[in-house]
C-alpha cells in the first residue's frame, strides 16, 4: 500500500493539533508540504512540525510533483478556488468545513472534481469518531424504537474576540465564512444528522442579528424534515447568558441525548432505565477521519463525507439563512 503524500494550503490554527498531525500519524500517510500566504509563518509551521517544504504560493504546492493530495484549510471564501485548482492538476482534495460559502459554490466544486476524475472529501470528521458512531448504532439498532423527531438546542455567550468591531475573527465575517458561528458550528450538527437519517428535504428557518456585535447572524431557529419522514427543530444562539449543547433524538420507545462538542456521556433513556456511554475525543480529532480518506485513496475502504454529502448540509444552512431578518 502506497504512502499518500499530503500538502496543506492554509496552515493556520485548525492544523496545529486538530488536523495537521493526523496527516503525519495516519497509516500510509505523510505530510510533505505546507503553504501560507505569509512565507515566514509557513516556514515556522514547517519547522515546528517537521515538514520538509513550505510555500507562500498555492499554485506551487498544488503542482509539486511530490504532493499526491491537497488539504485545504483556509477560510471558506477560498475553498472553491483552491479546489478547482487542485482538481485541474489531477489532485484529490480534502477541504475543511463548511465546504464553501454557499450551496452554489459546492455544486461547482463537485462538478469540477467529477469532471477531473478526482475524489472530493469534506472534513465532517464526526462521521468517523467512535462517540458519534455509537449514536448511529443506537439509532440503527432501534434502541429507541422508530425515531419521531430531533431537537437541537445550542447557545453560548458572545465570544470575547468577537466584541471588537475593528478586529473581528473571520468566522463572523460573512464574506469570508459564508455567515456567522451558526455556519461554523451548526454545520457539524446538521451533517451528522444527515449521516444518521439521510438527506433533509424540507427546511424553514429564520436568522437574525439581535446583539449587533457584527453583521452576521447571531441567532437562528429552524425546522426541517428528512426524506425518511423524521422531523427536526433547532435553535442556535451565540449571544446568550449561559452555554448549552444538547441534541435529543426522540423515538417511539425512548430517547438519546448527547452533546455535539462536549465530551459528556451519551444518555440512552428507555422504559428499562438510563444507560450512559462515555467516549474521549482523540488528541488529533480529525485523525480517524483522515485515515478513512487515506484508505479510500489506496482502494482499501470508503470515506463517508464527500462533496455530495457535504453540499447537502450547505443547502440546508442556505435555506435557514435565506430568511435573514432584522
Amino acid at each position: 500500500m502506497r504512502t499518500i503524500r499530503w500538502g496543506i494550503i492554509g496552515c493556520g490554527e485548525v492544523t496545529e493539533v486538530k488536523s495537521g498531525p493526523g496527516f503525519q500519524k495516519a497509516n500510509h500517510s505523510s505530510l510533505v508540504a505546507v503553504m501560507r500566504r505569509n512565507g515566514t509563518l509557513a516556514r515556522d509551521y514547517a519547522e515546528r512540525h517537521g515538514v520538509s517544504r513550505w510555500y507562500d504560493d498555492a499554485t506551487r504546492l498544488i503542482h509539486d510533483p511530490e504532493v499526491d493530495a491537497v488539504y485545504i484549510a483556509t477560510p471558506p471564501s477560498s475553498h472553491k478556488q483552491y479546489t478547482l485548482m487542485s482538481a485541474a492538476a489531477g489532485k484529490p482534495v480534502y477541504v475543511e468545513k463548511p465546504m464553501a460559502l454557499n450551496f452554489v459554490e459546492c455544486q461547482e466544486m463537485v462538478a469540477a472534481c467529477r469532471a477531473a476524475g478526482v475524489p472530493l472529501f469534506v472534513a465532517y470528521y464526526r462521521r468517523a469518531l467512535p462517540r458519534f458512531l455509537k449514536i448511529k448504532e443506537l439509532v440503527d439498532s432501534r434502541a429507541i424504537g422508530e425515531v419521531r423527531f430531533i431537537n437541537i438546542t445550542f447557545y453560548q455567550p458572545a465570544a470575547p474576540e468577537g466584541l471588537d468591531p475593528t478586529a473581528l475573527p473571520w468566522r463572523v465575517v460573512p464574506e469570508l465564512s459564508g455567515g456567522g458561528l451558526f455556519v461554523d458550528l451548526a454545520s457539524h450538527m446538521l451533517d451528522f444528522l444527515d449521516y444518521v437519517f439521510g438527506p433533509i428535504v424540507s427546511v424553514r428557518g429564520y436568522a437574525s442579528n439581535q446583539a449587533g456585535l457584527y453583521s452576521a447572524e447571531d441567532i437562528v431557529t429552524g425546522t426541517f424534515r428528512f426524506k425518511s419522514g423524521v422531523h427536526g427543530v433547532g435553535s442556535w444562539c451565540f449571544t446568550a447568558a449561559n452555554k448549552c449543547d444538547v441534541t435529543k433524538i426522540v423515538g417511539s420507545s425512548g430517547e438519546i441525548s448527547f452533546s455535539t462538542f462536549d465530551a459528556r456521556p451519551i444518555m440512552l433513556t428507555t422504559p428499562v432505565g438510563v444507560s450512559e456511554f462515555s467516549f474521549e475525543y482523540p488528541q488529533h480529532i480529525e485523525q480517524p477521519f483522515i485515515q478513512t480518506v487515506v484508505d479510500e485513496l489506496n482502494g482499501n475502504g470508503m470515506c463517508l463525507s464527500t462533496g455530495e454529502s457535504a453540499a447537502r448540509t450547505s443547502w440546508v444552512m442556505d435555506q435557514m439563512l435565506g430568511h435573514l431578518c432584522a
